[in-house]
């Protein structure tokens, strides 16, 4: 199961974006694993993101999203995120729309 989802990078932060994601910390990415994520990527298209989110279907994207909610750690990482990520993103339940429709798979 996947989930993809786009989000924008500020053009001015992506250096800082890329520099957060070399040192995500452990503590967040055991969570996300403990809660049935096997792999995330992201790609990076000028300031678009691309993440492909494997493990999880949509309903379970839900539960990450609810199990990481309040951890202390994630709540950290999210404030960082929102300094670099342009205005409109949400990765709350309210923003499972943001989620990318399979079109086509080989």
């Amino acid at each position: 199961m996947r989930v993809a989802l786009h989000t924008r990078v500020r053009a001015d932060c992506i250096d800082a974006y890329e520099a957060a994601h070399r040192e995500v910390p452990a503590e967040l990415t055991d969570a996300i694993r403990a809660a049935g994520v096997t792999s995330w990527t992201i790609w990076r298209s000028g300031t678009d993101l691309f993440h492909v989110i494997e493990g999880l279907d949509l309903a379970e994207y839900a539960g990450l999203l609810a199990a990481l909610e309040r951890l202390p750690v994630n709540i950290a990482w999210q404030a960082r995120m929102d300094e670099l990520l342009a205005v409109g993103h949400d990765y709350s339940a309210a923003g499972a729309d943001a989620v990318l429709p399979v079109v086509w798979e080989l």
